[in-house]
């Protein structure tokens, strides 16, 4: 009997676990492929609900889905590691070793034969080489990072909670006005409104929140400015201080500096200014890549240095038949994911990786918390239309069901949408744990 082609898939964020599950059903259950999905976490969180997770409004124990579990179901594989190399020459994929929290070695280092690899790592915040910012700040790439910013702010609410109230706000500042870096805004307000709800004596204006970007405008990716007029206006209403054409220049342990000189106090920085594919990946495996680490690949997203070789996402950088170059958004990588997942099987019986991707716009939606959300529908569609209220916040949270849905299916992603929309009903706001 021939041995079954192993297809390897490295990440699982939304677009590793939507290829990962496409291919699982297409090739892993009908024993036509060995199919494997690799991540250094157990568990996936859809990454544009990380700043839930940070703020305690969402609790990673429900609303993570178990790599270990989702494979079973799906007829794929799960292997927990850290991607360290690619050695191209044996077609394997080096891991790193896995140590436990005292540095002991759980597991050595491990490499993974594959006939075809996607890489889909995504992107983390880019420090732009400012001195301070990797030693004083914290970061919302991972769901650990998101976790440790809850311990952190919930730490800080308790003892501000005491029945001895302390004089001084907490001060924080979020660098990066982009999606995160509003949301985020937004959610710290929610979170203090909703810790007074459990009989904590909390003043409304406990948080200091500034929100500084370095682009004229907030939000300077989306090119609607009705939509970061709106988000700026309401910012300001729920007390957040914009700060716009502010660039950063050092970060220490009590705050920021300004290319203006000016100081920003502030007891925590979140940094969310930027992206960039992990330093690592930068020639990983002798594959081409760019100035911010990103993988170069063709249309097809086949890599340029080996077509046996894939990568989706915000690692990814992919230039279009226009010269522009294929934004680091979540539509995008879905897509790609949905694409090369058929380009794979073409391989697979022995055609070739014939769809290219052409990226079109389908809009943008920032969701503050209660306030506020607001965005554009369909933006290659002649600017597109402008939703803001419930009819925006509808669309955003389908965003979430349909992932839940491509990842599980429709019946199964239903149920667990229900059994979530009961949790959120019957457990506390806020997750003080």
């Amino acid at each position: 009997m021939a041995q079954l082609e192993k297809i390897v898939i490295v990440g699982g964020g939304a677009a590793g676990m939507e290829i990962a599950t496409k291919l699982g059903h297409k090739v892993g259950r009908k024993n036509k492929a060995h199919v494997t999905l690799i991540d250094m976490a157990e568990a996936h969180v859809w990454k544009p609900l990380l700043h839930e997770v940070a703020t305690g409004a969402l609790d990673e124990g429900i609303d993570a889905v178990s790599y270990r579990g989702h494979a079973k179901a799906h007829g794929y594989h799960f292997q927990q590691g850290a991607l360290q190399d690619v050695d191209r020459d044996n077609r394997q994929v080096i891991l790193a070793p896995i140590s436990d929290e005292k540095g002991n070695e759980l597991l050595p280092s491990r490499r993974i034969d594959y006939d075809y690899l996607v890489i889909a790592i995504g992107s983390v915040a880019n420090d732009f080489n400012i001195p301070g910012v990797l030693e004083h700040c914290v970061f919302l790439d991972t769901t650990e990072q998101a976790m440790d910013i809850r311990k952190i702010l919930l730490n800080k609410f308790m003892r501000y909670a005491s029945h001895q109230q302390l004089e001084d706000r907490i001060k924080v500042a979020i660098v990066g006005a982009g999606a995160t870096g509003v949301e985020m805004s937004a959610e710290m307000h929610n979170a203090v409104n909703s810790l007074r709800g459990f009989g904590y004596k909390i003043s409304t204006d406990l948080l200091d929140v500034t929100l500084v970007e370095a682009d004229d405008r907030i939000l300077p990716k989306v090119e609607k400015e009705q939509i970061s007029a709106s988000v700026a206006k309401q910012l300001n209403a729920i007390g957040v201080d914009v700060r716009t054409g502010t660039r950063i220049v050092e970060v220490d342990e009590t705050g920021l500096t300004t290319a203006d000189g000016e100081r920003i106090d502030a007891d925590m920085v979140v940094w969310s200014t930027g992206v960039k594919a992990p330093d690592f990946l930068k020639d990983i495996g002798g594959l081409e890549s760019n100035h911010i680490n990103q993988l170069v690949v063709k249309g097809t997203c086949q890599t340029t240095r080996d077509e046996r070789v894939f990568s989706i996402g915000d690692c990814t950088a992919l230039q279009q038949p226009d010269g522009s170059w294929v934004p680091p958004r979540g539509q995008a990588a879905r897509q790609e994911a949905l694409m090369v997942a058929d380009n794979i099987i073409s391989m697979l019986k022995g055609g070739t990786a014939d769809k290219e991707y052409i990226y079109k716009d389908l809009g943008s939606l920032v969701n503050m918390s209660k306030f506020h959300t607001v965005g554009n529908l369909m933006s290659f569609l002649g600017g597109g239309v402008l939703v803001e209220g419930k009819i925006a916040r509808f669309v955003y949270t389908s965003l979430y069901r349909r992932h839940l849905i491509e990842i599980h299916g429709f019946w199964r992603g239903t149920l667990m949408m229900f059994m979530k929309g009961i949790n959120r009903i019957v457990r506390p706001h806020l997750k003080l744990h």
